[in-house]
Parts: structure tokens; sequence; C-alpha cells
């Protein structure tokens, strides 16, 4: 981990927002030494059964900023999601800010324009964002020097975002209870996931560690922060020493089982644009249902 600029010294304010409907957390992290900060992973609302969309999520978000104080510069999405549809450009029409996501947007894009069957005026560069990522670069949050570490598996595009000793994980890992992502999507891999956790793994044992979804397993509440610490001690898909074959046996018949996500469909269509709804030759806002693709 040598590479990274790691200052476990800054300790980031965090607020936690929980969208009930996705199961997603949300993040405002605030920079300890300005009113400076940034959002992690936000939700738009969306009524699929009326096709209706709205912004009661992002709106918490931003009335929190606001009352706060704060100035936001960063809209991260740690990838593109496939269970929540996000709210960056609202967001960053409201309040300013760069939408930032990794630079493999561009693989995700070019796969699901394929699926989605997306014409010409669908750009496939990463060009609805801001900045794309590389494995290790760094950006400011005020006076918070903040970086990306780049997790494949779940999806090409993942990567975790550092910020002083605050790690926004996506969905990478789950609380230690609840395991791992799965890894059988378009561009996924079992094995690739297996390293990027290890990466994760390998940051100091006190970094906090941000989940971006919680399922409340065996019925206990609703939990967002751990370690790594705690991870790598009782995480129980790779935690207590799993090697890589056991994992990705583990993982690949686990994913075998597991169904859709409900909203899988429109977010993968919103998710690749930055959160834009695509929009039919007349600019109306539509959403495509591709039958027998995924």
């Amino acid at each position: 981990m040598s590479d990274y600029p790691i200052n476990m010294a800054i300790i980031p304010q965090v607020k936690a927002f929980f969208d009930e409907a996705t199961n997603t957390l949300s993040y405002v992290v605030k920079d300890p030494d300005s009113n400076v900060c940034a959002v992690v992973d936000s939700v738009m609302d969306i009524d699929m059964a009326a096709g209706r969309i709205t912004y009661d999520h992002a709106d918490a978000m931003i009335t929190h900023i606001e009352a706060e104080g704060l100035r936001l510069e960063w809209i991260i999405e740690t990838h593109v999601h496939a269970d929540h549809l996000s709210a960056a450009p609202y967001i960053q029409q409201k309040l300013g800010g760069e939408i930032g996501i990794g630079e493999k947007i561009l693989v995700v894009q070019d796969t699901f324009g394929k699926i989605f069957n997306e014409g010409t005026e669908f750009q496939r560069d990463g060009s609805q964002f801001d900045r794309l990522f590389r494995d290790g670069d760094t950006y400011q949050v005020g006076g918070m020097t903040c970086f990306a570490i780049h997790t494949p598996g779940h999806t090409p595009a993942c990567m975790v975002h550092v910020m002083g000793d605050a790690a926004f994980v996506g969905d990478t890992l789950f609380m230690p209870d609840g395991g791992s992502a799965r890894a059988d999507f378009p561009g996924g891999d079992a094995g690739q996931l297996y390293d990027s956790i290890q990466k994760v793994l390998a940051l100091p044992d006190a970094m906090r560690l941000f989940m971006c979804h919680d399922y409340g397993p065996n019925g206990r509440d609703i939990q967002w922060q751990t370690t790594v610490a705690e991870e790598k001690a009782h995480n129980i898909h790779v935690g207590g020493g799993r090697t890589r074959e056991e994992f990705v046996k583990f993982r690949t018949e686990r994913d075998a089982t597991l169904a859709m996500p409900r909203l899988i469909l429109p977010s993968l269509q919103v998710n690749m644009r930055a959160g834009e709804v695509p929009r039919d030759v007349d600019g109306n806002p539509v959403l495509k249902v591709p039958v027998n693709r995924l």
C-alpha cells in the first residue's frame, strides 16, 4: 500500500443516508479542516410501476449540505450501480461539483450499449462524467487529499475511494456478516473480486470502511461502518484466511442462485450516462426493456 497516499491522521466527518427502497447507503463526506465536502453514491428515486422519478433522497442530502454551510466539490460514483439510480446530475445542478467514476466506465458503456441497442448518439468514451479515475489517482476535497483504488470483480469500473481514515468500498465488500457482492454481471469476475478485496484488506487495520449496501442479515439493524481489521477477522466470505480458490468456488455457486436486482434495467441505462435518463427522438425521457439479454 506504499504507493497510495494514506493519511490516517485525517479524520473526515461522514454523514450516512439510507435508502430503504434499495438498501443503499449514500454519504456526505466533509473535510475536517474546511467547509468543503463530497457526496458518494447518491440515489434517485424511481417508481417503476408508475414510471415516475422523484428526488426525495437526493433532496435530503442537499438539505443537509446547505444547512451545514458546506461547499460540494465532488460527486463520486464508486461504480455503475445495478440496483439503484444515481442522482448525480440533479445534485450537481443544485450545488455544483464534479462527477467522477473509474475509467473502466468505457468497458461498461461498450458492454451495455450493445445490450440496450444504443445508437451512435450514446457516447462510449466516458464523456458524460467530469473525471475518470485510474488506480492511484488523487483529488482534493478541500485540503484533504483523496485517492481511488481500482477494485474490479463486481464490475470492471469499481473503485474504492479513500478520504483520510475513511474508505468508501462500493459493492466490493459488505459488512462482515454480509460478505461480498456478486460477480456474475457482464464484465464481472469472482477471481478479480477476491484480488480486489485483498487490496482493501491491505489498508491499515484501523481504516474505517463504509458500505454502499446493507440488508440487515438475520434481522439485525442496518449497519454501514466497520474496519479493515473487522473484515479480515470476521467477513463470512473472505475473512479468516479463505483462499482465492475457495472464494471463487463459493462465489460462483452462490451467484448462480441469485435473481437479477429489481432495478437493474433502469439503473444500468441511467448510471452509464452519469445519472441522466435516456431520451427518445422527441426528447422525452424513456427507458428500454431488452428481452432475454441479461
